[in-house]
């Protein structure tokens, strides 16, 4: 039982860190901090903040940012000081195992999985929504079944297109005198589009880290422009009477509007908010770790979070909270600007398809290197840290990834993945922040780059508001969550600890 929590000595980390192990060092600061934006600024502002107020906040999904953004500025803290002491690919895997030991390391590893693969996947879905309706301002129509999860029952609105069918847009249509049977139904068979997206991103992946942080510059100063624009054109047609009320009356159901719907928001949202994690796995090949990765980290979180807000205060003032349901909420309030608008229309999808495809990038980006930083350490196979000869990137790692990526968003509808992401990365933060405090008892002298400040208070509020959001998640979500991690435990007891470097030097 003590050999399940043995750390791995600061020392070797160093060392390791010290070495390139295939990997070429080519990321400044400003690549990390772009990195974070890519990833962070994506799949929130663009698919999951309308998808949260419809379903649990309302309007009041502004406090739900606030919640998750205070919850994430404490972790950020936690990881920057992390990052700085210990610049290896293996983000919070590698953390938790120089200060909690192997076994939580295995968990934290296993645990991102959910973070880095199903975030892929659930903006893939997103992608997915704002290309089909993209192409359909041209007249270019893709068939609706090929464009949505396995068994995903689809309607088409009127003015709208096929949008899925839930029971909160049957309320809508209803209200709206809409007889829902009358209109024409089908049922979706896979998403070709998210698929598709996935395969080209991993095959930039595979070329190399250089190119990749180069197209990631490029979509995201697209979309922060696109966002900015979309915030000032969109402060003219706020409705005020949308925002009231601005905390709807709870359904009767915990969780569904009212106080317990915002916290519940919050649990959902954090998904949005995981750039930041994914900039810790790119430490091995950043040019000077110990001052880029803070800067990339809180300076990619602070942008993010003020573009969250203002965002959800215009996007609910513009549209209805009921009418965002949807895998493309911007495109809707764009729609809703009018006509005399039109222009804006193409101009706000071009931003949310390159925004997203940031996110995918860096999402990719990030499980491979997990991946190769469990299997350097024995507990996953020896193939999973390949590194090609001519590109220098873990590309085994990338491939698997992309294909599982691929085939978990043509099959999973986008609430269960969100969801999905948003327990494994709150899981991930809470024991990032504990480890600060174990490792501040452990190794009081160990240099420090970057200290969290007023430690303990700051991880202590980090990990307590993170497990707080993680109670506030359906049951179903803790169900898949122990379902994974038991998968997760058969592997390490019948594979990892008979393999770990640690646990057999003589290996």
């Amino acid at each position: 039982m003590p050999k399940l929590f043995i750390t791995k000595p600061l020392s070797k980390l160093m060392s390791e860190a010290k070495s390139d192990q295939g990997l070429r060092k080519s990321l400044s600061a400003f690549n990390l901090t772009t990195l974070g934006i890519g990833a962070v600024i994506g799949a929130g502002i663009f698919v999951l903040t309308g998808q949260a107020a419809a379903q649990y906040a309302g309007p009041a999904i502004v406090i739900s940012f606030i919640i998750s953004g205070m919850a994430c500025l404490f972790a950020g803290l936690c990881y920057a000081e992390f990052a700085s002491m210990i610049p290896i690919s293996g983000s919070a895997y590698t953390y938790a195992y120089a200060t909690m030991g192997e076994f939580i390391a295995w968990i934290i590893g296993w645990d991102l999985i959910l973070e880095y693969l199903f975030a892929a996947s659930t903006v893939a879905v997103g992608w997915s929504g704002y290309v089909v309706s993209f192409l359909k301002d041209f007249g270019i129509n893709i068939p609706a079944q090929l464009t949505a999860a396995a068994g995903t029952v689809m309607v088409d609105v009127p003015q709208a297109g096929w949008k899925n069918l839930t029971p909160e847009l049957t309320k809508s249509l209803t209200d709206s005198g809409v007889i829902v049977d009358s209109l024409p139904h089908l049922t979706g068979v896979i998403n070709i589009p998210a698929m598709f997206v996935i395969a080209l991103i991993s095959f930039l992946l595979l070329i190399g880290i250089k190119e990749s942080a180069r197209f990631n510059n490029l979509m995201v100063v697209i979309k922060v422009f696109v966002i900015l624009l979309f915030i000032g054109i969109g402060l003219m047609f706020v409705n005020k009477a949308n925002w009231h009320p601005f905390i709807p009356e709870n359904t009767g159901q915990w969780g569904h509007f009212g106080w317990s719907g915002i916290f519940r928001a919050a649990g959902v949202i954090f998904f949005a908010y995981i750039g930041f994690d994914a900039v810790s796995t790119a430490a091995q090949e950043a040019k000077n770790p110990k001052r880029d990765m803070p800067i990339g980290i809180l300076g990619s979180l602070g942008i993010s979070t003020l573009l969250y807000i203002f965002v959800a205060i215009i996007l609910t003032g513009i549209v209805s909270y009921t009418l965002l349901n949807v895998a493309d909420p911007i495109a809707v309030g764009v729609n809703a600007m009018g006509s005399g608008l039109f222009w804006l229309r193409p101009i706000i999808k071009i931003a949310a398809i390159a925004g997203l495809s940031s996110v995918i990038l860096v999402m990719l980006l990030g499980q491979p290197r997990i991946f190769f930083s469990m299997a350097k350490d024995g507990l996953l196979p020896p193939v999973f840290s390949r590194v090609h000869p001519k590109f220098k990137t873990p590309y085994v790692s990338t491939l698997i990834t992309g294909f599982a990526a691929m085939i978990i968003a043509g099959i999973l509808p986008i609430n269960i993945l969100g969801e999905l992401v948003s327990i494994g990365t709150l899981l991930a933060f809470a024991i990032v922040c504990i480890g600060v405090i174990v490792l501040r008892v452990k190794r009081p002298d160990m240099e420090r780059a970057f200290k969290t400040p007023f430690v303990p208070l700051v991880p202590i509020l980090g990990a307590g508001i993170c497990i707080a959001q993680m109670l506030f998640l359906p049951f179903d979500t803790w169900l898949r969550l122990i379902i994974w991690m038991a998968i997760g435990f058969v592997i390490y007891f019948t594979y990892g600890i008979k393999k770990s470097k640690i646990q057999n030097p003589e290996q």
